[in-house]
C-alpha cells in the first residue's frame, strides 16, 4: 500500500470513526498498519488507533500502539514525531494509572530538543504532567502543571486544550475540597465548547457536565447534578451518560455510573446506590482504572457506615487503601477523599491504639502510651474484624504518643 492509498484509507477509517462505527473504523486502519510500507502514514495510523482505544477504555491496547509508534518515530528520525509518540506513551500509562511512568516520560518530552510540535503540544504534556501527579496527590506540582498548560493554551489561543485543563482543575479542587473553584472550572470548560467546540468531539461536552455534576453533589445541589449526568430523557438531551452511551465511551460511562451512586448515596436512597457502584466498579475493573476502583469502593463503604455496618466498611476501606498504594498514593484515605471526613460522626470519633505487628495477631513491637493531649485521626487498616473485636473490648482511646523519636503508631477504626 503507497503513500496515496494509505492517506485515503486512514481519511475513511475517521469517518467511519466520527460517525460512529468505531469498529469497522479499527479494522480499516489495522490493514493499513499491515499493509502499508509508508512510515508517515503508519505513524499517523498509530496515532489514531492510540486515541480510539483511548477513548473506549482500552488502555492496554493503547500502550501496545504507542509503543510502536515510538518504534516507527525512531526510523523517521524526526523530533516532532519522537515528542508525539512520547506524549501518548506517557497518556497511555496516565490511564493505567501508571503515574511515576507518566511524569518520567512528560519529562523525556520536556526534555527534547526545540521542535516544532513543542510549542503545540507542551500544553498536553504538562496537562498529562499534572493529572500524573494529582493521582498521586502531589497537590502543589499538580497545581503548578495546570497552571503551566493553561499558559500555553492561552498563548497559543488554544481553546481545546483550555477545555481539558478547566475539566482537571475541576477534578483538582474538588479533591482540595474548595467545591466552588471545582464548579466553576467545569463552567468555564462548558463556556468553551458553547463558544468554539461546534466542530469538537462531543466527548468535550460531556466531560464537562460530568465534572459540574461532581461539583454539584459535592454543593449539595444534587437535582442539578442528576441533570448534568443523566441520560437526557428529561433535559437538553446533552448530558454525559447520554454521550457516553451513543459514542462507546467505556470510561465515561463509569465516571457517571459512579456519580450517579454518589448522588442516591447522598440523598440516602442506598438500595440504588450500590448497584451503581457495583457497576461502576465492573467497568472501571475492566478497562484497569485503579484509581477509580478506589472511588468507587469508598463509595460502598460510606454506604457500610450510613447502615452502620461497620466491619463491612473497614473491609472495604482496607482494599481501597491497597489499591492506592498498589498506584503510588501513599496520602492517607482521608485526606485525597473530599468526604470521608464526613465519616467519624457515625463512627466513634475516640481512637485505638495498635501497636506495629503481624496483621492478624498484632503483637506489640514497641510501647506506646496514650495521651488526652493529642487527638489524632484513624487511617491505617489491620484485620478489620480481629480490629473491631479489639476496639469493642477495648472501648475508645484518646489518641497515641509514640514519643518524640518513634514512627507513629497504627490507628484503626472502632465501633460506636
Amino acid at each position: 500500500m503507497g503513500q496515496d492509498q494509505t492517506k485515503q484509507q486512514i481519511e475513511k477509517g475517521l469517518q467511519l470513526y466520527q460517525s460512529n462505527q468505531t469498529e469497522k473504523a479499527l479494522q480499516v486502519w489495522m490493514k493499513v498498519l499491515e499493509k502499508s510500507s509508508d512510515l508517515m502514514g503508519r505513524f499517523r495510523v498509530l496515532g489514531c488507533l492510540v486515541t480510539a482505544h483511548s477513548e473506549m477504555g482500552r488502555y492496554k491496547e493503547m500502550l501496545k500502539f504507542a509503543v510502536v509508534q515510538i518504534d516507527t518515530a525512531r526510523e523517521l528520525e524526526d523530533a516532532d514525531f519522537l515528542l508525539e509518540s512520547y506524549l501518548n506513551l506517557a497518556r497511555s500509562n496516565e490511564k493505567l494509572c501508571e503515574f511515576h511512568k507518566t511524569i518520567s516520560y512528560c519529562k523525556t518530552c520536556l526534555g527534547l530538543p526545540g521542535t516544532r510540535a513543542g510549542a503545540q503540544l507542551g500544553g498536553q504534556v504538562s496537562l498529562s504532567m499534572g493529572n500524573a501527579f494529582l493521582g498521586l496527590s502531589v497537590f502543589q506540582k499538580a497545581l503548578e502543571s495546570f497552571e503551566k498548560a493553561l499558559r500555553y493554551a492561552h498563548n497559543n489561543d488554544d481553546a481545546m486544550l483550555e477545555c481539558r485543563v478547566c475539566c482537571s482543575l475541576g477534578s483538582f479542587y474538588a479533591q482540595v475540597k474548595d467545591y466552588e473553584k471545582a464548579l466553576f472550572f467545569p463552567c468555564k470548560a462548558a463556556e468553551l465548547v458553547n463558544d468554539y467546540g461546534k466542530g469538537w468531539s462531543l466527548k468535550y461536552r460531556a466531560m464537562s457536565q460530568y465534572h459540574m455534576a461532581v461539583a454539584y453533589r459535592l454543593l449539595g445541589h444534587l437535582g442539578s447534578a442528576m441533570e448534568c449526568c443523566e441520560v437526557g430523557q428529561r433535559g437538553r438531551g446533552q448530558e454525559s451518560m447520554k454521550i457516553a452511551l451513543q459514542h462507546g465511551d467505556r470510561p465515561l460511562q463509569a465516571l457517571c455510573l459512579l456519580c450517579f451512586a454518589d448522588i442516591h448515596r447522598s440523598r440516602g436512597d442506598l438500595e440504588t446506590a450500590f448497584p451503581r457502584y457495583d457497576s461502576a466498579m465492573s467497568i472501571m475493573t475492566e478497562i484497569g482504572n485503579r484509581l477509580g476502583q478506589v472511588q468507587a469502593l469508598l463509595g460502598v463503604a460510606k454506604c457500610w457506615v450510613a447502615r452502620k455496618a461497620l466491619d463491612k466498611a473497614l473491609d472495604v476501606i482496607e482494599r481501597a487503601q491497597d489499591l492506592a498504594e498498589e498506584v503510588g498514593n501513599k496520602v492517607p484515605a482521608k485526606q485525597w477523599d473530599p468526604e470521608l471526613s464526613q465519616l467519624p460522626p457515625l463512627i466513634h470519633e475516640a481512637w485505638l491504639c495498635v501497636t506495629p505487628g503481624s496483621r492478624c495477631g498484632l503483637p506489640p513491637r514497641r510501647s506506646c502510651s496514650f495521651s488526652t493531649a493529642h487527638w489524632r485521626p484513624i487511617y491505617s487498616w489491620g484485620s478489620c474484624q480481629h480490629v473491631v473485636t479489639t476496639a469493642r473490648a477495648l472501648g475508645p482511646a484518646h489518641g497515641c504518643s509514640p514519643g518524640p523519636s518513634s514512627p507513629p503508631c497504627l490507628f484503626v477504626l472502632c465501633s460506636s
